[in-house]
């Protein structure tokens, strides 16, 4: 049986990747991105993370295909922990922008505003239902990391009319009632 050179140098890559995955803590855990992530800290307690999406304002929520929607998204880092997440925007469940941010920095201050920005070229006229997510690996409370929004965006062709005789424009924002 013949096997070629790449084959074999395939099978050492994997092997040797496999014998690392030995030597991490039993703490370890694949992180977004698939990143490696320690959910303990260096003295094994570990922190305890819960970050809490609780307001997102969308404008303009009337626009037309070509045009640009800012979501803007206020996040509260309500517990400890340090890391970098991204905020992630969804049309009719079709991720559309996101937006990274870095949280928990010392002396930072415990509230973030992150803005993303959906560039509507190509998107087919329509109603569109918006939801956003913030996401991070072991959030204690991951129910209140994500948002939607309950009046849709409408796009209509460049030079159209919006329904009703509205003008391109406004915004909404949509505020979590349990967050106090």
């Amino acid at each position: 049986m013949k096997i070629q050179k790449d084959t074999v140098a395939s099978i050492g890559v994997m092997m040797l990747l496999c014998a690392a995955l030995l030597f991490l803590p039993p703490d370890a855990m694949a992180g977004p991105r698939g990143m490696i992530r320690l959910a303990n800290d260096s003295d094994g307690g570990g922190e305890s993370i819960n970050l809490t999406l609780y307001q997102m304002t969308v404008s303009p929520i009337r626009a037309y295909v070509g045009d640009t929607i800012y979501v803007e998204a206020l996040i509260d880092n309500r517990e400890g922990g340090s890391e970098t997440s991204w905020v992630e925007v969804f049309a009719n469940k079709k991720k559309v922008a996101s937006q990274v941010f870095r949280w928990g920095s010392p002396g930072a201050d415990r509230k973030y505003k992150v803005v993303a920005a959906w560039d509507t070229k190509g998107m087919a006229p329509g109603a569109y239902t918006i939801k956003t997510d913030v996401f991070v690996f072991n959030d204690t409370s991951p129910f209140d990391n994500d948002m939607t929004l309950r009046e849709p965006v409408i796009l209509v062709a460049p030079g159209g009319e919006f329904p009703g005789g509205e003008q391109a424009g406004g915004s909404i924002t949509e505020i979590d009632p349990r967050y106090k």
